[in-house]
């Protein structure tokens, strides 16, 4: 099978998979509770969540914009931010992390940089996976949705060791050895996931020589953004009429994106309504609510694929204009 039937198999596979997350999620609503829900909604928080997603986008091109400025190579937000917007569109194809691919080549034409760009690319990408997961151990650490007191204690355990290792991972001392034991660990499993490993720690590396001060600005701008999307989900259950505690949806935002990281789905369809469905059902919200707080949560990443649609219009309309020119 060649490379191009792959990737259509992949496809296909990824459009099978969000189908039947979504048929069995539907076969679960009451549609006419879900009609009474869109009545009862608060439409004014939709607007809310959306005027949220476009600071979200802005804070995180600002920071990497910072990144980027580390490694000597200028970009401008505004640049960073059209990027991210085109990725979004293209992430309705390309799932998970794989849709940042189409970020790294935008951004490599720009700037002429493709290694400093993959570095900055893949420090920004783990300090934000860093972040996420730290606030939803820590969620789930207050919150305990199983009221079993080992959920509590694995939680703290891993939140020790995740932050012990990214200590001694960034320390100019410890991060080489630290690399070269995460490196020989990584030998052990397939060749695809130790070849991915081995380039995601050698990018990694090119800050281990920085200063402690950029690691602290860049986790409080990405701790900043992790917690606007919390208040996304949060504008979208009041929207939907749903009052369950911060961090139940705290934890539940973080599941969601580390789900989303995975090339299972379609523009995380599927995985978002089960997840979200299931989850707060053990609260008590009903299945068409659930399914409507998706729907606003769904409605913030369409906000950012028109308006990256507008700018990969923009993009081919001044390419075109510009090869007219060369002709003329």
């Amino acid at each position: 099978m060649n490379e191009k039937n792959k990737k259509n198999a992949k496809l296909l596979v990824r459009i099978l998979i969000t189908t039947l997350l979504l048929t069995w999620v539907f076969t679960k609503i009451d549609f006419q509770q879900f009609t009474d829900a869109v009545k009862e909604a608060k439409w004014y928080l939709l607007i809310l969540s959306w005027i949220v997603t476009l600071l979200i986008f802005w804070v995180a091109s600002f920071t990497m914009r910072l990144i980027m400025k580390r490694l000597d190579c200028e970009i401008q937000t505004r640049t960073v931010f059209a990027a991210s917007a085109i990725t979004s569109l293209y992430g309705m194809v390309l799932p998970g992390i794989l849709d940042v691919s189409a970020k790294w080549y935008i951004l490599k034409l720009h700037t002429g940089k493709p290694s400093h760009i993959l570095s900055g690319m893949v420090y920004n990408q783990f300090t934000s996976t860093l972040m996420i997961i730290i606030f939803g151990l820590s969620a789930l650490i207050l919150s305990n949705p199983t009221a079993d007191f080992k959920l509590p204690l694995i939680c703290i355990f891993l939140l020790i060791i995740i932050i012990l290792c990214c200590l001694l991972l960034f320390n100019r001392i410890t991060g080489p050895k630290v690399t070269n034991f995460f490196g020989s660990t990584l030998k052990w499993l397939p060749p695809k996931i130790n070849n991915t490993g081995q380039k995601i720690l050698d990018q990694l590396s090119t800050f281990q020589t920085a200063e402690w001060g950029f690691h602290l600005q860049i986790l409080l701008l990405t701790a900043f953004t992790t917690f606007l999307g919390v208040i996304l989900y949060v504008f979208a259950a009041k929207a939907a009429g749903i009052t369950v505690s911060f961090g139940v949806l705290v934890w539940q935002s973080s599941l969601i994106y580390l789900l989303g990281r995975l090339p299972i789905s379609i523009a995380d369809l599927g995985v978002r309504e089960i997840t979200i469905v299931e989850s707060l059902a053990r609260y008590g919200v009903s299945a068409p609510q659930a399914l409507l707080m998706s729907m606003v949560v769904f409605s913030n990443r369409i906000i950012m694929v028109l308006l990256g649609a507008i700018y990969q219009i923009y993009l081919v309309f001044c390419s075109h204009k510009s090869t007219q020119a060369g002709k003329h």
